[in-house]
């Protein structure tokens, strides 16, 4: 992903929603750009933390820890943060953060030495009332909790709501482990019943903690999940796929193709399957002009980031595929994030299954808002998405006399 794709489809919502040039130049200026290098046993790491816009409130987004991590990425991660956050109408604005480092080749010391060295460069810049922090790419509570502590250490003071995605024991909140899935699907019930559908299979591209914990879920709710893949493979069995002996050989084989009772096919084989509801949970730009054509799904749930390129949603459109997009579909974790910060801010914890219904409550109202306008115009559900957050960014923008 690059801001160059992103800043080519706002100039395409632009042209849509009739927006002014001053509207669009703050829609693509990220309000701060910082930069630092960390040292590590004589091993220079280039960080980063971008905070995009923060007109809706403090700017909130993940820090992720990659070797192909730059500041061309996290800006654009940075700016679909803040489009997630309008969409979901959290009181929140839009950042994102990283290290160009490979975490597995580090020991857990100089992991550690590390991720207090990001506090350390960029603590100025965070804070629970200006910019909130959590995990993303190999980042994980154990990490959270080491920054948050480092954090608290130079400040002098308690501030759990510094950070989110933190260890339960440390101020985390109650379903944050399976918020992005969770959000997904009751997303996507909201879409199946709009649509009138009663057929009830799934797959689902990639087996990490979003697409296997959505397989849970979906499972639970009389889905019958016929295919799931990894990184080195897929399987499929129309009768359905016996979900705890295939996590059972994932968690024991480090991959699903190792299951027995199932036809071993393609990644991209998958993704053609017939089947009522596709659920991309791995790669960027996994569906293109090259295959959209051969989706035979009735909805597409985006649980990766980007992974279906605008010259296919096109094509998904025109064959009346309900594409539900990145920025709503996996939006329950920065949602159940608020939540948590909002937990940290006043000191009391709320129980599972209140996390769930107030989690339900803002995803399908959601949902709702855009389907009211994809209902009334002829752009696809991506387009009416962004049309919403932009919307809320820019009214917002206004209120505070930066747009007259």
């Amino acid at each position: 992903m690059n801001f160059t794709t992103i800043t080519n489809f706002i100039d395409k919502i632009g042209k849509i929603a009739n927006l002014s040039e001053k509207e669009l130049k703050i829609l693509k200026t990220a309000r701060r750009e910082h930069t630092a290098e960390l040292k590590v046993n004589e091993n220079k790491y280039l960080a980063y933390r971008v905070q995009f816009n923060d007109a809706r409130g403090p700017t909130k987004g993940g820090i992720r820890y990659h070797p192909e991590v730059d500041l061309d990425e996290v800006k654009a991660l940075a700016f679909w943060m803040s489009l997630k956050t309008a969409v979901a109408d959290v009181p929140y604005g839009g950042a994102k953060g990283g290290i160009t480092v490979n975490p597995k080749e580090l020991t857990i010391q100089e992991l550690e030495e590390l991720s207090r060295k990001w506090i350390r460069a960029f603590h100025e810049h965070i804070g629970p009332t200006k910019d909130i922090p959590a995990p993303d790419v190999y980042t994980t509570p154990q990490i959270m909790a080491w920054m948050m502590d480092e954090y608290e250490k130079i400040k002098g003071e308690k501030s759990p709501g510094v950070i989110t995605g933190k260890p339960l024991e440390l101020g985390g909140s109650l379903v944050r482990d399976i918020a992005t899935a969770l959000g997904g699907v009751y997303v996507l019930k909201e879409a199946v019943a709009k649509l009138g559908l009663t057929e009830k299979t799934v797959a689902i591209q990639g087996f990490g903690n979003a697409g296997m914990n959505a397989a849970k879920i979906l499972s639970e709710e009389g889905y019958k999940i016929v295919a799931v893949s990894d990184s080195k493979g897929a399987i499929y069995n129309y009768e359905g796929l016996n979900l705890n002996e295939v996590i059972k050989v994932k968690q024991e084989t480090k991959s699903v193709v190792n299951y027995s009772n199932a036809e071993k096919i393609s990644n991209g084989d998958l993704l053609k399957l017939n089947v009522c509801v596709l659920v991309p949970s791995a790669l960027a730009n996994a569906i293109t002009v090259e295959n959209a054509n051969d989706i035979k799904a009735k909805i597409i749930l985006e649980l990766a980031n980007g992974p279906t390129t605008p010259e296919a949603d096109e094509i998904l459109h025109k064959n009346k595929v309900l594409v539900l997009p990145d920025i709503l579909a996996n939006s329950g974790g920065v949602t159940v994030s608020y939540f948590e910060w909002v937990q940290n801010n006043y000191g009391y914890y709320w129980d599972a299954q209140t996390v769930k219904d107030r989690l339900k409550e803002k995803l399908v109202k959601a949902f709702n808002s855009i389907w009211e306008k994809y209902s009334s115009n002829n752009y696809d559900f991506r387009i009416n998405t962004y049309l919403l957050a932009i919307d809320r960014i820019l009214k917002a923008e206004k209120l505070r006399g930066n747009l007259k």
